[in-house]
């Protein structure tokens, strides 16, 4: 069937970049940008959302009090029709959304689980699909099916994590991504051996740091490939990569694209 039929960018009020949708029946994913916004999610549907980058921001949950949020990659966020949430955010984050339509039983409150190593791997599987050239309607709502037999049951959930340590590996990541980052270094500067880093940043974030790393290397390198036609060797350097072929498998790894295809899906030619 054709990918008209299905999927589209969707106008959502507060949302400068739109988001890519997909439809079938009673399902509906949305692959939200990184891009600056502030948003109302409607609350007579259930939703699952999933982290795919860190964002920060202020939201109100069910009420009309606003507080700070911090969400790392890897949170399963479970939100039940009836529950409306606030979000905003100066910077964003790619964040991957399923809602539906339905009679499940369903905890009254929102729940979350951070390091959600399984959900992630849906969500970054599901994002792919979503900006492949031609729809998979099979696939994705396998996706959707996948992801829902994730969600958060009736017991309380474990909550986000927040330990500074984990923040602060974060920020000098977000920041020095393009240069050589080692797990020695990373856990050197917080005082730590080596594998206690690799098991509380999983847990933090449902990935290594190392694949974290190349996610944010692949991020920065889709922004450099959609606003610019530079050459795509300068992009890879720029973005930490060691070389053009490198940036290619990493970005369809992540996206199931080349750089040529992603920029022929944004209307960018190259230099």
């Amino acid at each position: 069937m054709d990918q008209s039929d299905h999927r589209a960018r969707k106008e959502l009020p507060g949302m400068a970049v739109q988001p890519v949708a997909f439809a079938a029946g009673r399902w509906l994913l949305l692959l939200l940008p990184c891009a600056p916004y502030s948003a109302r999610d409607p609350a007579q549907v259930h939703s699952l959302g999933v982290s795919l980058q860190r964002q920060r921001g202020v939201h109100a949950i069910g009420a009309d009090r606003r507080g700070d949020f911090d969400t790392y990659p890897g949170v399963l966020a479970q939100t039940p029709a009836g529950v409306d949430v606030f979000s905003e955010s100066a910077h964003g984050g790619e964040y991957l959304v399923l809602r539906w339509s339905g009679e499940e039983t369903m905890a009254a409150r929102r729940l979350e689980v951070a390091g959600h190593a399984a959900a992630l791997a849906v969500a970054r599987k599901l994002r792919s699909l979503l900006l492949a050239p031609q729809a998979d309607a099979l696939a994705l709502e396998q996706g959707a099916l996948d992801l829902l037999a994730l969600r958060p049951g009736q017991a309380p959930a474990r909550a986000p994590a927040g330990c500074p340590c984990m923040a602060r590996v974060l920020e000098r990541i977000a920041g020095e991504f393009a240069q050589p980052l080692s797990l020695e270094q990373l856990a050197a500067a917080e005082g730590m051996p080596v594998l206690r880093l690799l098991r509380d940043f999983k847990r933090a974030t449902g990935m290594t740091p190392h694949a974290h790393i190349v996610e944010t290397r692949v991020q920065a390198a889709r922004v450099l490939l959609r606003q610019s036609g530079a050459p795509l060797a300068n992009i890879a350097l720029a973005c930490g990569f060691a070389h053009q072929s490198h940036l290619g498998s990493a970005l369809r790894a992540a996206v199931g694209l080349t750089p040529g295809q992603y920029r022929h899906l944004h209307g960018v030619g190259a230099a």
